[in-house]
């Protein structure tokens, strides 16, 4: 599992360790690592123009120590020092004794050395920085970015919130992130994450076991770990049996697709509750239908209601009633109630993308885009549930405060349909056995790779997500 930690804890790890190493060893561990990916990057150091952006604090200082290193390989490198009278003074005097050139930030030569670099370090702000850029560092920063040099952040891009992942103002768009010690959720969670590029983590020594951290992202291994698998003594019962109330005369399709999860997903069997029976039997002949209420359709492990459910609400309380996990999207979200959902006594996941959790919290889209992370605690905490929250980066929060952010997540799920998908696949998870937030990570982690097998740089729709899977399944347990 990747984690990423608080500023506060980040801190806290980096005073205890400074207190067992020399004055000054931190910082030159953290500016060795910087030095080298900035290497990476360039590929040739010799004669690379190198042009370093160093605001005040220990990111400056990283920033300048990095410099006076690769100018020691041969680099051309310049220095803008945007707080010249708090700038590192032992970083100062490295780059210098090492030949590199310093300028202030409002000196008319500043601008062309960024223009000019083939590589720009961004040691403007560091992770306890707080709003966007300043006016004077916002214009190099656009110039780093509209130049043809590679830009590369030092611990977290200057302008975004570390903790949060927000991004209230101006801010550097980096190509590359070099972190230290442990990840920030900023560099997980967007918006934040989009200015991030690459990130790559640079150890230090930091220790940060005993220390909780604000999310996670499952990595392959521990989908793999997860992934219910049956056994010789297996059947349909065992795999899972999830009933679908989804679907109506005017959306039949999504009652198609939100089976089409389910089954794709390893459900031993699938129970559909609804008017589009007709549909769903066309394409999913193995599919066990009903017309009649929930409670009457027979034996299931879990539930998944809403998708393409219109106004239904007869058959969605039938659903919040039942006394087994249940995964409520799209239209149910609307018509279950906060205080229905908190009343039941089985496990809830709900599945809200942007515009339904802003319905749901009472505030506008933009703002639950901009503070993702703050909006699925929220709702978590509201409803007494884990949420789904779906987007750019999908985090999945359950009510204990536990985060999880999937990083399959592509633009290729932007199509009509893939949440049905989705809800499908991960009611396959629950009526398998898994609990609500682990089914919602590694639904959400098999949703977004299917999404990038079926695609492969090529349109696609949600029936061709559906299908791949299965390739998912198969990539993960390799």
């Amino acid at each position: 599992m990747r984690t990423a930690y608080g500023v506060e804890s980040v801190r806290a790890g980096e005073r205890e360790l400074m207190g067992r190493l020399a004055e000054g060893a931190l910082m030159q561990r953290a500016a060795a690592g910087l030095a080298v990916e900035c290497a990476r990057v360039l590929g040739r150091v010799y004669g690379a123009r190198v042009t370093l952006l160093v605001g005040s604090g220990d990111n400056g200082g990283d920033a300048l120590y990095a410099g006076a290193r690769l100018a020691r390989r041969g680099a051309g490198v310049r220095a803008v020092l945007l707080s010249p009278e708090r700038v590192h003074a032992g970083g100062l005097a490295a780059l210098r004794a090492a030949g590199g050139v310093v300028v202030d930030g409002e000196d008319e030569r500043a601008e062309g050395f960024v223009r000019g670099a083939r590589l720009v370090v961004d040691g403007i702000v560091g992770i306890g920085g707080r709003g966007g850029l300043r006016p004077r560092a916002a214009r190099l920063a656009e110039l780093a970015r509209e130049s043809a040099g590679a830009v590369v952040a030092v611990d977290l891009p200057s302008g975004v919130d570390a903790d949060t992942g927000e991004v209230r103002g101006d801010a550097v768009r980096a190509d590359v992130t070099v972190t230290f010690g442990a990840y920030k959720p900023g560099l997980l969670v967007d918006p934040a994450r989009e200015y991030a590029g690459v990130v790559r983590l640079v150890g230090i020594g930091l220790d940060m076991a005993g220390r909780e951290p604000v999310v996670e992202a499952p990595q392959y291994a521990d989908v793999a770990g997860l992934l219910p698998v049956p056994t010789g003594e297996s059947d349909k019962y065992r795999r899972g049996v999830v009933g679908i109330v989804a679907g109506s005369a005017r959306y039949p399709g999504a009652a198609v697709l939100a089976v089409a999860g389910a089954l794709r997903g390893g459900a031993g069997a699938v129970r559909y509750v609804g008017p589009a029976a007709d549909a769903v039997i066309a394409r999913f002949p193995e599919a066990l239908v009903s017309e009649g209420p929930p409670s009457k359709a027979g034996r299931v492990q879990a539930w998944v209601a809403g998708p393409g459910l219109g106004d239904d609400a007869e058959r969605l309380r039938d659903v919040v009633d039942a006394e087994v996990p249940v995964l409520i999207d799209a239209d149910g979200l609307r018509l279950a109630g906060e205080r229905a959902v908190r009343e039941r006594r089985a496990p809830t996941l709900l599945t809200p993308h942007a515009g339904e959790a802003a319905a749901l919290l009472g505030v506008s889209r933009a703002e639950v885009e901009a503070g993702r992370l703050a909006a699925v605690r929220e709702l978590a905490g509201r409803y007494g549930a884990t949420v789904l929250l779906k987007g750019s980066t999908t985090l999945v929060g359950s009510a204990d405060g536990v985060v999880r952010v999937n990083p399959t997540g592509t633009p290729w799920l932007a199509t009509a349909g893939s949440g049905d998908v989705l809800s499908g696949l991960a009611g396959s998870l629950l009526a398998a056995g898994l609990g609500t937030l682990d089914a919602g990570s590694v639904g959400a982690y098999l949703h977004g790779l299917a999404a990038r097998l079926a695609a492969d740089g090529a349109p696609v729709g949600a029936h061709d997500v559906a299908d791949a899977i299965p390739a998912a399944w198969r990539d993960v347990r390799r």
